[in-house]
């Protein structure tokens, strides 16, 4: 899918403003585009539900850079997740894309996840990074510049009556904090799971 990415100044504002505003608003990479449904905002060093809530790391330098680029991380050991990073450089805010809908490049989507179904196929952070092929190496990539592989075009911004908020999902710092949004009564969206802490096996 072709078209101008959204400029830096979209990213360059409160992540809270960012978030909902990237509803309906197109992710592209690797042949596939990703109409976005479902976000999550992080707050960076102010947030306790953020990978920068204890500072800079070599795993989070990214996100304390300039807005407009995406973070990668890699999760549980199998997932990646891109999150987009917002807001002036050194504030560390970011915006995790939770789930979306596949507008284009079907055949090379369902190749990539031959067994899910349409509702399916971007619906998850994890599952929605396999769909557009996205890992490791586009961490830090420049998601504003016209010719990058990854790239957010403008798409149709959702409708401010349809977009809902609740608590972010499986975190358990700031949990309460309703700073996921999505596009209400869209399919895609992932379903809400508040996070369960594991329990130690007691030894025998």
């Amino acid at each position: 899918m072709t078209g101008t990415p959204l400029p830096r100044a979209f990213f360059d504002r409160p992540v809270d403003e960012v978030a909902p505003d990237l509803l309906g608003r197109v992710l592209v990479h690797g042949g596939v585009a990703v109409r976005l449904t479902e976000v999550e905002a992080y707050a960076g060093p102010l947030d306790p539900a953020s990978h920068a809530y204890r500072g800079r790391t070599p795993r989070t330098e990214v996100m304390f850079g300039p807005p407009g680029h995406a973070y990668v991380y890699f999760t549980y050991g199998m997932h990646y997740c891109v999150n987009l990073v917002c807001a002036e450089e050194g504030t560390a805010s970011a915006v995790l894309i939770r789930a979306g809908q596949v507008v284009s490049g079907h055949e090379t989507a369902r190749s990539r996840r031959p067994r899910s179904t349409e509702r399916d196929m971007a619906r998850g952070p994890a599952r929605l990074c396999v769909t557009l092929g996205i890992a490791r190496e586009q961490n830090g990539a420049d998601v504003c510049a016209p010719g990058g592989a990854l790239r957010v075009l403008p798409g149709d911004p959702a409708d401010p009556a349809l977009i809902r908020t609740g608590p972010r999902v499986g975190v358990t710092g700031a949990k309460e904090t309703p700073w996921r949004f999505w596009i209400d009564g869209d399919p895609t969206v992932s379903a809400y799971r508040a996070h369960v802490p594991r329990k130690r096996a007691r030894p025998a």
